[in-house]
């Protein structure tokens, strides 16, 4: 298991899941904070699929989002999930599915049956914890 700091330094692609279009929630202000940070953002939001969210187009799973990537050679290093705890288990399975490196769960957010499968199946694990504080802290290099 990697620290949050190599799994940040080592993500480029984050699938967020649940990203809202609505500016005062806290996975759009997330998710644009990490596009002024360097990072791919990939929406997943089923309500707002065929839209875009933060100039990305808005993809209803991470299975239809990890095929449109695979398209360009590209492919979802973090899954970013901004769900319901009771929710997480079926995005653990996608997670493994797409083949991504970490699935992180936001702050509020702990599943240990899914913390579980995912790992099993070699990818990181981050529960409760929020990755635009957690890139924040991160030393300045």
């Amino acid at each position: 298991m990697k620290t949050i700091p190599e799994i940040l330094k080592g993500s480029k692609i984050v699938a967020v899941v649940g990203l809202s279009p609505k500016p005062e929630r806290a996975s759009h202000e997330v998710a644009h904070y990490l596009q002024e940070h360097g990072y791919r953002i990939v929406a997943v939001n089923p309500s707002c699929a065929g839209q875009q969210i933060l100039g990305e187009p808005v993809y209803a799973s991470l299975q239809e989002a990890a095929a449109a990537l695979a398209l360009r050679g590209e492919r979802i290093d973090l899954v970013d999930c901004f769900r319901k705890s009771e929710d997480i288990v079926p995005l653990a399975q996608a997670a493994i599915e797409i083949r991504a490196s970490c699935l992180w769960m936001q702050l509020g957010v702990e599943n240990q049956a899914a913390a579980d499968m995912a790992g099993a199946a070699g990818l990181d694990v981050v529960m409760n914890h929020c990755m635009k504080i957690e890139h924040a802290a991160l030393p300045v290099t």
